[in-house]
């Protein structure tokens, strides 16, 4: 059911992009892909009185910027682990608003869905987040994020990201 549900949104997003690319096509921009690492500072919250677990581990993503405010990006993350809490896999889908501050200076929000594996559970659903890029190069930006990857009844899986991302 969870990779049904992940596969209905992945394909809604990718309409969405084929529309923002129609329309972006009409004003002359090309899609540009990107691909990003991150160090990723997770923390599971339990909602049940038991206590949190955190840990650092590695976050891939890659996109297409359809315009400088629309993009659909990817995340794939593992790694780290806490007393008996370990990270198998992260893996998500969202939509990414971009608002450009100025040349070199983006704000953006995510929204979309992710399913978190953890030694514990595995579960899928809604997830947001917000962050910042700043250019360091024609093709190269640094970049820091906050992502809410699930709240659950069961507990909540934050993640806060540094990382670099590199545009094609």
């Amino acid at each position: 059911m969870k990779t049904l549900t992940i596969s209905a949104v992945s394909a809604a997003l990718l309409l969405a992009g084929a529309t923002a690319h129609a329309q972006g096509s009409m004003m002359n921009y090309d899609p540009s892909p990107y691909l990003g690492a991150d160090a990723m500072f997770w923390e599971l919250d339990p909602d049940r009185g038991r206590g949190s677990a955190d840990s650092t581990g590695l976050r891939l993503r890659g996109g297409v910027a359809f315009n400088d405010y629309f993009a659909l990006e990817g995340h794939l993350g593992t790694g780290g682990s806490d007393d008996n809490v370990e990270l198998d896999s992260l893996a998500g889908a969202y939509a990414k608003g971009i608002l450009p501050i100025a040349p070199t200076f983006r704000l953006y929000g995510l929204a979309g869905f992710t399913e978190v594996d953890v030694k514990v559970d595995e579960e899928s659903g809604f997830s947001y987040g917000g962050g910042a890029e700043f250019d360091v190069a024609p093709n190269l930006a640094v970049g820091a994020d906050y992502m809410r990857y699930l709240d659950e009844s069961n507990y909540d899986f934050d993640a806060a990201s540094i990382g670099m991302t590199f545009r094609f």
